[in-house]
């Protein structure tokens, strides 16, 4: 099977915030929501789901909202 080849996106497109009524954080970018107790770990469960639908997410960390 021929390898994916992935778009470049910036990591300026994803927004994390803290979820109020629960405990921990999320990210949203490109119709994907993704929660983790902390930013990184939503963060990094984010580059798994864009990946997905054939982007490639480069950049540090976005700042909590």
């Amino acid at each position: 099977m021929a390898k994916k080849k992935l778009r470049k996106l910036s990591s300026g497109k994803v927004l994390i915030f803290r979820i109020k009524n629960r405990r921990g954080f999320a990210a949203v970018c490109m119709n994907n929501l993704t929660e983790g107790r902390s930013p990184q770990q939503a963060f990094e469960r984010m580059i798994k789901a864009v990946k997905r639908s054939g982007f490639a997410l480069a950049g540090n960390i976005p700042k909590a909202r």
